[in-house]
């Protein structure tokens, strides 16, 4: 496996998220925030191992929550994750960082990124339509002080998804009211998705 913690990948600088407004939780208004993180003067690319540790930028990331009807695809970070500091917690994200490789190869970036990190997690085998839902930003985390999730829900034909990443264990789809009740059992991120899908 490829050493994650030197691949370059795309930040913001913080001052840019706190001149817009910073919120603790879903921000359901992603498009007056991206307008301004997205535009090219305030992205950068800087190396994972020292992204992580910097908290005077914001690592974009998208994060996809894989829908179908009233359930959603969920899983539980095995010891394979990459980011240690969510091992064993629950999810019902998938996706991951905009690296620079990303940025080389296509017109939009942001787009190609969430489609590989999806396809690198998963497989997904059935249409689906993409829907933006909004911006997670926790503070109350080592994690989520780096980071700035943008979350997407994709509203799926089938549930035909499956794990392709070993990290990914106990996975599977399960109604949102039954996720909603175990709640305590996830990722700050997936908890302000859950409490509002």
């Amino acid at each position: 496996m490829a050493d994650k913690s030197q691949e370059r990948i795309l930040v913001v600088p913080r001052a840019v998220f706190e001149q817009l407004g910073v919120f603790q939780g879903l921000c359901l208004d992603a498009d007056r925030y991206l307008e301004r993180l997205l535009q090219p003067e305030n992205l950068s690319y800087m190396r994972r191992a020292e992204a992580e540790e910097n908290p005077d930028f914001k690592q974009l990331v998208p994060y996809v929550v894989l829908k179908w009807r009233d359930q959603v695809f969920h899983y539980t970070r095995g010891k394979a994750t990459t980011e240690s500091r969510l091992q064993a917690l629950r999810s019902v994200g998938v996706g991951g960082h905009v690296n620079e490789e990303d940025a080389d190869l296509f017109d939009h970036p942001y787009q190609q990124a969430m489609l590989r990190e999806v396809a690198e997690e998963v497989h997904l085998e059935t249409t689906y339509v993409d829907r933006r839902l909004g911006l997670i930003n926790d503070d109350a985390t080592p994690v989520g002080q780096v980071h700035l999730g943008i979350v997407h829900v994709f509203e799926l034909a089938e549930p035909n998804v499956r794990r392709r990443e070993q990290a990914l264990t106990r996975s599977g789809f399960a109604p949102i009211a039954e996720l909603k009740n175990e709640r305590d059992q996830f990722e700050t991120w997936s908890r302000f998705v859950l409490d509002i899908l």
